[in-house]
């Protein structure tokens, strides 16, 4: 058996040969290109300044176990079991499908909630490196004024169809 010589390719070719498009967002997008991503349904979005609020109110939850509900399917069951607080979701979700019940059982259960752009956002702000789709923040006596500034701010963001 005779000896195969390969040659190795650079990225620009291997990408070009296999059509591959980078299609995540980076980290060091600014808060307007990452609003380029997100999907029809992301009403109220955040503003830069509430999003801010929000990945800050996220780390101090993160602190006190049980008052920070994060994943689709663990914020689905709590707000279907009756927990309340603020319900931070992503809004560059794809299928946008799997998460476009939710404001409506928020808006049924008077719970605000509010988009963020970034699902890698959310989940860097709970100190990891997977993203996450939404997070239900509960209160807790340690960040009440922030949850009580951000819950106001959020109820001003919305405004009915």
């Amino acid at each position: 058996m005779g000896k195969i010589k390969t040659e190795p390719l650079d990225d620009t070719a291997t990408s070009e040969a296999l059509n591959v498009t980078n299609v995540s967002v980076k980290e060091e997008d600014t808060f307007d290109d990452k609003l380029k991503y997100v999907n029809a349904i992301s009403q109220p979005m955040a503003s830069k300044k509430i999003a801010k609020k929000c990945y800050k109110l996220i780390k101090k939850a993160m602190k006190h176990k049980t008052y920070l509900r994060n994943g689709l399917k663990d914020v689905q069951t709590r707000l279907r079991k009756g927990e309340t607080g603020l319900v931070i979701f992503a809004g560059d979700v794809t299928p946008v499908d799997i998460m476009c019940h939710l404001p409506a059982v928020c808006e049924e259960k008077g719970i605000p909630y509010v988009y963020t752009p970034s699902r890698a956002d959310l989940g860097a702000a709970m100190g990891v490196r997977r993203g996450t789709v939404a997070l239900l923040v509960r209160e807790n006596d340690d960040y009440k004024d922030l949850y009580d500034e951000l819950k106001q701010d959020i109820s001003t963001l919305y405004v009915p169809l």
